[in-house]
């Protein structure tokens, strides 16, 4: 019986002791899970820990890499061990061993130990595969299509190769990219699940290259690769006219196969003069105008070894076969994401047969129908009904957003295009008389894959639809670039609108990577004065560059990326584009004062259309650009100090007080009332602090005197919109900040919202009460811009955000700030480290507050409640627990620190 007792007590003790242990449960190499392509020499590697308890701390950790998965548990094949290092680090920890090998693949284990000096256990195996690393690593030759080429109204070229496998296969890496667009396929396999690549970057400086691991789709004996090419980007139409081929008007392909056999050696299949091209079913495809598919026209297995290639012709060499400019994928390519079904099917007024799937999206609607050969189905697609509910495409301006498919009469045919997208919530269709059926139709959402990260929701259900919008009007315009829009004959990356929302976007998604690689197309594009273009990759010319708040991405973008992840490798990236644009303004401004230059000021500001008495909320555009001046400068600074350069913090200090000085003495009264009098102006000056302390007060003051003078509206544009509510919040107005983002007549964030909107618009209003619309030639309904003010409901309502001192949510601040008619709201943000949660609850007089901290962090949590007394923690009283550290109790709030852990604040209010 002792015996029983004493295992059994002995059995309980390696249990407790097992579930006290730290664990590691998630593993990254530059921000991916078991990426392929790594080109960065020492990739930074990331790893999650969690415990059964709280205030969790990593005091040490021990990786090590090597090149054999099963040889790394017995510690061989090793090209790094660190040893036991003493260091609290679990993000963006760089690789440290041997030179890394381009192509070769590694593997990667971690363990760590806890505060208390616990250890955990060795991670599971994580990998990566290296990129090309060396110019002569690519053996392939740029090929193009044999017969002559119209790029954008010929048919779609395939090209394809056939080739004998001996040996039994160990590995195969394929590296495929294009001038234009690409689908491969081996076998008649489809290599990949991503769309649109090779994506789109500043082609003629950096064009991205795709790795596949494609040892499944090969076969020992005949084998095939083809592949499908579209204009794309590359050639097709991009802005306004007839403006296309920006980057070249011949499309081709770059594709090498590597086999490794198991007898060690090698063997490259590579695009050269042995290819073969053709044309398919493919006639015509688009971005802005869509794609036509004529299914008579199929060849069917062109892509396998069997078919017979004999009457396709030949390929030509590039008379370009440069590959100096080319670069692996760094950012997550563009997938399919949600499917939609019809919500109804329903003729209109006009007579026209539409779709209605529910949400305003981008991507491409798939067919499923029976037809008689030669009958065709026509798709429009369209965001908006107008005001006799009939089908309008007057806003997409140039662009046709049409796809057409013409049957075989097999029986069920499957439509759905390969180089195009739309943006649309409804579909016209035409063309088709047989009958339509929800079934036969599924739209599908295409966005990059960023992982989903940010949720927030509270008790008013117009505010959840905001963000429900705000985050679509992302996914809609986070294809590879953020782009404006996603619908009519533009699609760019605007860089004013990626600055106004990067805070935002970095809530929603994780946008670490896909701000990476745009930022370095910033880079790229900027001219050599500095200066940086409207929009990126710049398709507009050299001239089109320059304006304040667009052009300050160069440094607003990065400074926000830094704050959500904690990289520091991305500043050191970007300080270059960063101080060249700063020294842009400093060239052109005079005394200090950057008054020259042409700018698009606060971008669709509030304007009355029949404005006799001045209520127009113009903004001075030079005092704009005072403001983003300073702004640029002062996170120049920050990243200066992060870097630690002390030369450059020294100079750009003295730069900026001399910025402010000449705000002051050009745009302000000594009493501190500025020019222009628009909300706009205000909140620049507030948010930047342009102005001296004792003339904030009274500033802030004369922003809420001219809300309530609009009736409690806001008349902001894209630059004053992303801070007013910051501002409001900021200076002790944050009554009027809620009076405002629950406003819903027009302008508001909410009036949309009750006009039935999905998405974020372009416009305050770009659809009227009445059912009739803004002017067509600028008013689309998938515009991100306004939604900026997910920032501040994350921030301020929820409460989450990270110390600048300790970035990436190393040390989280929980500082909920009810208000409004709200009496609940929830936050939660995954990082790095861990989820992160703060969900407050008024009911009945007393506040609660839930939060969760992961990890390895720490977090100061600010209290609305005056009294720290009357605060419990899971029923106990704040003061008796020792997980809790009372920081300060005054006039507003109880401010406390905590470590990691869950944790239930109760308050009387």
């Amino acid at each position: 019986m002792k015996k029983q007792v004493l295992l059994c007590l002995l059995v309980f003790a390696l249990c407790a002791d097992a579930l006290s242990q730290p664990r590691v449960v998630s593993m990254l190499c530059e921000n991916r899970t078991n990426p392929n392509g790594i080109d960065v020499l020492k990739p930074q590697l990331t790893w999650l820990l969690t415990g059964n308890r709280r205030n969790i701390h990593q005091s040490a950790y021990e990786l090590r890499v090597g090149t054999s998965s099963k040889e790394l548990a017995q510690g061989k094949q090793l090209v790094w061990n660190s040893g036991k290092i003493s260091a609290d680090q679990s993000v963006h920890v760089p690789y440290g061993g041997s030179p890394l090998l381009s192509g070769k693949k590694y593997f990667w284990q971690v363990r760590i130990w806890d505060d208390k000096g616990q250890a955990s256990g060795w991670s599971p195996v994580a990998e990566w595969q290296m990129a090309f690393l060396q110019p002569g690593d690519w053996k392939a030759s740029w090929i193009e299509p044999g017969f002559v080429q119209d790029s954008i109204s010929r048919p779609s070229p395939l090209l394809r190769k056939t080739f004998k496998t001996s040996k039994k296969i160990q590995s195969a890496t394929a590296y495929v990219t294009a001038r234009g667009l690409y689908e491969a396929r081996i076998n008649g396999q489809r290599v990949g699940d991503a769309f649109l690549t090779p994506g789109w970057t500043s082609y003629k400086k950096r064009l991205q290259y795709q790795q596949y691991d494609v040892t499944n789709l090969l076969r020992q004996g005949a084998n095939a690769i083809g592949v499908s090419l579209g204009v794309g980007w590359y050639s097709g139409y991009l802005a306004w006219g007839d403006a296309k081929n920006h980057f070249g008007s011949r499309i081709g392909l770059l594709f090498q196969l590597n086999i490794q056999y198991t007898d060690g050696t090698e063997e490259v299949i590579s695009s050269d003069n042995s290819w073969k091209s053709s044309t398919g079913s493919i006639l015509y495809s688009e971005i802005y105008h869509g794609e036509t598919i004529d299914a008579r026209k199929e060849k069917e297995g062109w892509s396998t070894a069997a078919y017979d290639d004999h009457d396709w012709s030949g390929v030509q060499l590039s008379s370009d076969n440069n590959k100096n400019t080319l670069i692996a994928t760094e950012n997550e390519p563009i997938k399919k994401h949600e499917q939609f079904k019809p919500i109804r099917i329903f003729t209109t007024p006009s007579g026209e047969k539409v779709i209605d799937f529910g949400q305003n999206l981008v991507g491409w609607v798939k067919v499923q129908l029976k037809g008689r050969p030669g009958d065709s189905i026509v798709l429009q697609h369209a965001e908006v009904l107008d005001k006799n509910k009939n089908f309008y495409i007057t806003n997409l301006r140039l662009a046709k957003q049409k796809n057409t498919y013409i049957f075989k009469g097999n029986g069920t045919e499957v439509f759905e295009p390969h180089f195009t997208f739309q943006g649309f919530r409804y579909v016209k269709i035409t063309g088709f008389n047989g009958e339509i059926n929800p079934d036969n139709f599924t739209a599908y959402a295409l966005y990059s894959d960023m992982p989903a990260t940010g949720t927030f929701s509270c008790s008013n259900q117009l505010i959840n639809q905001l963000q429900h919008n705000i985050q679509w009007g992302q996914r809609g315009n986070f294809l590879d670039v953020p782009t404006d829009c996603p619908q009519r004959d533009e699609r760019l990356g605007w860089t004013g609108d990626a600055q106004a929302f990067s805070r935002t976007a970095a809530f929603n998604f994780q946008v670490n990577n896909f701000f990476s690689k745009w930022l370095k197309d910033v880079a790229a594009d900027q001219r050599a004065d500095g200066s940086v273009p409207f929009v990126v990759p710049n398709v507009l010319g050299q001239n089109e560059m320059g304006s304040a708040g667009w052009a300050d991405v160069a440094t607003i973008a990065p400074w926000n990326m830094y704050l959500a992840y904690g990289d520091k490798r991305l500043l050191e990236q970007q300080y270059p584009s960063m101080k060249a644009w700063v020294g842009y303004i400093q060239g052109v401004s005079k005394e200090d004062l950057w008054n020259s230059g042409s700018h698009f000021g606060d971008w669709l500001f509030y304007r009355p259309e029949d404005d006799n008495d001045g209520r127009s909320a113009i903004t001075d555009k030079y005092l704009i650009a005072q403001c983003f001046y300073a702004h640029s400068t002062q996170l120049l600074i920050n990243t200066a100090q992060v870097l630690g350069k002390t030369d450059d913090v020294s100079t750009y200090t003295k730069l900026l007080q001399r910025i402010k000085a000449a705000f002051l003495k050009e745009y302000a009264t000594p009493a501190g009332r500025l020019i222009s009098s628009s909300q706009t102006a205000y909140v620049l000056a507030l948010q930047f602090d342009m102005l001296p302390e004792n003339l904030r007060e009274q500033a802030a003051q004369r922003l809420v005197d001219n809300i309530r003078s609009y009736g409690n509206h806001l008349t902001t544009g894209f630059l004053g919109t992303p801070y007013l509510c910051h501002v409001l919040s900021r200076f002790g107005h944050l009554d009027v900040a809620y009076t405002l983002l629950l406003q819903d007549s027009y302008p508001s964030w909410l009036y949309p919202v009750k006009m039935g909107a999905t998405t974020i618009w372009e416009r305050w209003n770009g659809q009227k009460p009445d059912g009739s619309f803004e002017t067509p030639g600028m008013n689309s309904f998938n515009h991100y811009a306004y939604g900026a003010i997910g920032d501040w409901m994350y921030r301020v309502t929820a409460g989450i955000d990270t110390e600048e001192d300790a970035p990436g949510y190393r040390h989280i601040i929980i500082r909920p700030r009810p208000g409004g008619n709200l009496t609940q709201a929830t936050g939660s943000l995954l990082t790095y480290y861990g989820n992160i949660k703060s969900s407050w609850q008024l009911q009945n007089g007393q506040f609660s507050l839930d939060v969760e901290i992961p990890a390895n962090t720490t977090a100061t949590i600010y209290l609305p409640v005056k009294n720290n007394a009357a605060i419990q923690e899971g029923g106990k009283s704040v003061a008796t627990q020792k997980d809790i550290r009372l920081v300060s109790t005054g006039k507003e709030q109880t401010v406390l620190e905590v470590g990691s852990g869950q944790y239930h604040f109760t308050t009387a209010q």
